[in-house]
């Protein structure tokens, strides 16, 4: 799907607030709020919109420890990877879990309300799936930023 200038100033309006009601994006966008609802709609179905959602802050919700953690994976048949990710999705900690290049072979970002936690679940949850065969952990200090991809 091409998308085009009226397209990411739909984007651009719905990132900044996804609650936008369409009538407000279509008088910023000058067209007519059946317009974007169709946009919009089109984004969806083609995958280029993926879905809205709250975003929680950890903090607020106890979580004050953000770490990530790469783990080296002993890769014994081609399914081992999947099946080690499958077993990693099921830490509901872990918020993303990344397939990556270099050392390790995945990266996931995990929450725990503290450094205890972190470590109850690398030594209790993660080092005890036999095909990781080693871990390395990076605690966030503060996280700098966050944002969506640029439209233009």
């Amino acid at each position: 799907m091409l998308v085009d200038g009226l397209d990411k100033k739909i984007l651009n309006e719905l990132m900044r607030n996804a609650r936008t009601p369409f009538v407000e994006v279509a008088k910023v966008c000058k067209v007519s709020g059946a317009a974007i609802h169709q946009r919009v709609r089109r984004m969806v179905s083609s995958g280029v919109i993926t879905g809205s959602q709250y975003t929680i802050n950890p903090k607020k919700m106890g979580y004050h420890t953000c770490a990530f953690i790469g783990m080296q994976v002993n890769l014994i048949s081609s399914s081992t990877h999947n099946e080690v990710f499958a077993k990693i999705m099921r830490i509901p900690e872990i918020v993303e879990c990344h397939h990556i290049s270099g050392k390790y072979s995945l990266l996931a970002k995990i929450y725990t309300k503290d450094n205890e936690g972190l470590k109850d679940i690398i030594v209790e949850k993660i080092q005890v799936i036999p095909e990781i065969v080693a871990t390395e952990t990076f605690i966030s200090l503060e996280e700098g930023f966050t944002r969506q991809l640029p439209t233009g």
